[in-house]
């Protein structure tokens, strides 16, 4: 898709839900790239901005947002002022393709209506929200009529997502970006893959095909049509709120890799970078050279971070040698403390606990940059 067919959307700058204050009840401004590209500022004020947030996407049960938002609303409410009480500034929410789609052709009008009451709570809490879509996370709760669709019609049904979801959200200062989907990735040449799901971790299907066959085609020809598809579904009704994509950092795992969606035709129409990274022990030299080949020219966010395979101080260590590259960093919170997690006598508890202990300790040099 030309750059020309986003133009429909620029119109949606004229409706009256994107003429909103330049800030919310709650101080919250509107986050812009800056004019040189280099990272994030506050639009009305012209300061910088650096995302330092957490991923929020399960409670300490495992439960996903949307199986608890409707009866627990209090605890997402507590969570919330735990999260900002941390130091943080962002939180990435994660929503289910099959909680907001009734259909291929209709959206859940209860869904939106909690996604708003969220937005309500992030002004009121001052955390912006980094919204993924298109969770598939518990296969067994995917809906078939969505998994027969075949690409054409899957593609369809996830732009009529985005479409609800921008529509909703349009007006609010409180949304950071829309990230399209958690971890997409694409079938080698000559490959057809049978299932839109790669396989679990504990329990969860966080990364998800976007084609089954490419028939012909490029990854990086797929990767673009799908982006632009997406992009355009949401440019609609929201011309101004950022757009990424959250993915693996194939150079990582593979040494000499490129990016594929961060390549120029697949992200000509993304605003800005988010990689994955959980580096491994002893390895914090090798994770920084791979996170520069995600350094594209456009600012970068690690969407995701946690010392799952390192110590916190090689972590930090990861983060201090990123200083000048990465533009944002998220972590997780799983809706513990850090003194619940004290009175807890395990090992899992404690590698939490670190982690949080760390994130408010650093959270004032990352939240306020020098200027």
């Amino acid at each position: 898709m030309a750059a020309a067919a986003l133009v429909p959307g620029l119109l949606a700058a004229l409706t009256p839900s994107c003429r909103s204050p330049e800030r919310s009840a709650g101080g919250l401004e509107w986050i812009a790239v800056s004019a040189d590209r280099s990272g994030f500022v506050r639009a009305a004020s012209g300061t910088p901005f650096v995302a330092w947030g957490f991923n929020y996407d399960h409670d300490r049960s495992g439960r996903l947002l949307e199986d608890y938002w409707q009866a627990e609303w209090p605890a997402i409410e507590q969570d919330f002022r735990e999260m900002r009480a941390l130091g943080a500034n962002v939180v990435r929410i994660h929503l289910q393709a099959g909680r907001f789609l009734k259909s291929a052709e209709s959206t859940d009008t209860a869904a939106l209506a909690q996604l708003r009451r969220m937005l309500a709570l992030a002004e009121e809490t001052g955390l912006y929200l980094d919204i993924t879509g298109l969770g598939c996370y518990h296969k067994h709760e995917v809906p078939a009529w969505y998994d027969a669709l075949d690409e054409a019609g899957r593609w369809a049904a996830q732009a009529r997502f985005w479409e609800a979801v921008a529509s909703t959200c349009a007006g609010s200062p409180a949304v950071f970006c829309y990230d399209l989907m958690n971890e997409p990735i694409l079938p080698g040449a000559g490959e057809v893959a049978t299932d839109w799901l790669a396989g679990d971790f504990a329990g969860k299907h966080f990364v998800q095909r976007i084609s089954l066959d490419l028939a012909g085609r490029t990854r990086e020809q797929v990767a673009a049509a799908w982006v632009d598809t997406l992009v355009a579904a949401i440019r609609r009704h929201d011309a101004r709120h950022l757009i990424t994509v959250g993915v693996i950092p194939w150079a990582l795992v593979f040494p000499g890799a490129q990016p594929i969606f961060y390549a120029p035709e697949p992200g000509r129409n993304l605003d800005f970078a988010s990689v994955h990274f959980y580096p491994k022990k002893g390895e914090v030299d090798r994770a920084l050279d791979a996170l520069a080949v995600y350094d594209v020219g456009k600012p970068l966010v690690v969407e995701e971070i946690f010392p799952l395979e390192c110590s916190v101080e090689e972590l930090d260590a990861f983060v201090d040698g990123a200083a000048g590259r990465a533009d944002g960093w998220i972590g997780f919170y799983w809706g513990q403390t850090r003194e619940e997690l004290a009175a807890q006598d395990d090992i899992a508890a404690a590698i939490i606990r670190g982690w949080l202990e760390y994130f408010a300790a650093k959270a004032p040099e990352m939240r306020e940059p020098p200027r």
